[in-house]
């Protein structure tokens, strides 16, 4: 650690950060943390963000004591949420995230800025001896997510993503449900979300507010010119740092397969859709097919013709030999010999409950063990995500091959499984 701080401080003078005109208050707290108190700073405090501040400053062995974002407004009124709920801790604050990297003092962060700084931030963080709760998709590309993955191995971090739905009762239950195998083998699920890319709209002679580091958002993406719908909330629709409401929301519902199946053997995938109108990039509709060993996968984004699905704006559909399953976020319908019912009393309880996400983040820390959503997971569950973007996006079917992740006979599309950060910003 000693040689990392030293590494670190290197780095940041030879990076020019003092010149920044950074926000850096020195650290301090009144009186001492307990040994079991969890110390941790908050990267990205957008929307986001503040939703991690209030979850982790709720838990009492959390004391949050740092908070970090390229835009002062954000910090400004974090900072006020935080002292509705912390009024008597005093909270550093960053503009940039990697001096939170070098205290010494600081346990765990979290991370909920936009997609594509998510893994240089996680890995930088592993190597800084912190463990992370870091928002979805967890990475921009299949690259970041393998180098993101080789360091939490090698430094023993723990690693929790942000799909606060993982932790609810419902996916437990759909989980030993399918795992019962009172449905029979399950060959096909259909997953499906409405809604794409909104229509976007340039507005013109915006200068770059004087209160946002426009450089350091950007940073390892490509250089473009500022202007406000490439930034904050509506960055999912460009290509550069995302990958439209298919990206934001794969996660969420794929889940529950991967809760439930893992499935394994990905061998091809193919998309259709449309891009969408104005200015975005991002898909305007995606529709994607994966085959797995013994095992197919359909995205849509309008839900399947079947009874109950246009009813759920996301969904899930598991098809076994003896009956089906169908659910979102907080329900399920199974349908068995000729019946439909919320729920089978006679598959029991089997699978231990969470007990809230960001609770399960911090036992797991205090544990030494991963917690459910853990880095390894959270991968495999996410690679067919960039694999669908990347299919559509060269209007092709590709072929997988998943021990050596690559595609098969496809130079273009395996160009693509990465790309070369932008100069300063290639951290990792």
């Amino acid at each position: 650690m000693k040689g990392f701080q030293q590494g670190r401080r290197t780095f940041l003078k030879k990076s020019g950060l003092g010149t920044l005109g950074l926000t850096i208050l020195p650290w301090s707290m009144k009186g001492v943390a307990p040994s079991d108190t969890l110390r941790v700073a908050h990267i990205g405090v957008g929307e986001m963000g503040n939703n991690h501040i209030n979850w982790f400053a709720q838990l009492p062995e959390v004391k949050i004591v740092a908070l970090c974002d390229v835009d002062q407004t954000h910090l400004a009124s974090s900072i006020s949420n935080l002292a509705a709920i912390q009024p008597d801790w005093k909270v550093d604050t960053y503009e940039d995230f990697r001096h939170i990297l070098d205290r010494q003092d600081i346990d765990a962060i979290t991370c909920a800025t936009p997609d594509h700084w998510h893994a240089t931030i996680g890995t930088l963080a592993f190597q800084a001896g912190k463990d992370v709760y870091g928002e979805k998709p967890l990475s921009y590309d299949v690259r970041e997510g393998q180098k993101m993955l080789a360091a939490q191995k090698e430094h023993g971090s723990i690693f929790q993503l942000g799909t606060q739905i993982h932790a609810g009762d419902n996916y437990h239950r759909v989980t030993e449900i399918i795992q019962s195998g009172i449905l029979g083998d399950i060959h096909t699920v259909r997953l499906w979300k409405t809604g794409g890319s909104p229509d976007l709209k340039m507005t013109k002679g915006q200068p770059i507010p004087s209160t946002l580091n426009w450089d350091m958002w950007q940073g390892p993406a490509p250089e473009r010119a500022y202007f406000p719908e490439r930034c904050h909330f509506t960055y999912r629709y460009f290509l550069d740092y995302s990958g439209g409401m298919f990206a934001d929301f794969w996660c969420h519902i794929a889940d529950v397969v991967y809760m439930s199946l893992r499935p394994k053997g990905l061998r091809s995938i193919s998309a259709r859709g449309e891009e969408s109108k104005g200015l975005s990039d991002t898909p305007g509709w995606i529709d994607i097919d994966y085959e797995f060993d013994n095992l197919n996968i359909h995205w849509t984004t309008e839900p399947p013709m079947l009874p109950g699905a246009k009813d759920r704006s996301i969904g899930a559909y598991f098809e076994g030999e003896n009956g089906t399953l169908m659910c979102d976020y907080s329900k399920r319908e199974i349908t068995i010999n000729g019946e439909t019912v919320t729920d089978l009393p006679e598959v029991p309880i089997s699978i231990p409950r969470s007990p809230g996400h960001q609770q399960n983040f911090v036992d797991a820390v205090k544990s030494r063990t991963q917690p459910e959503s853990n880095l390894e997971y959270a991968r495999e569950m996410t690679l067919p995500m960039h694999l669908g973007l990347i299919s559509w996006r060269l209007g092709k079917k590709l072929k997988w091959n998943p021990e050596k992740e690559k595609f098969i006979g496809n130079r273009k599309a395996n160009k693509l499984l990465g790309r070369k950060a932008r100069k300063p910003w290639k951290l990792i």
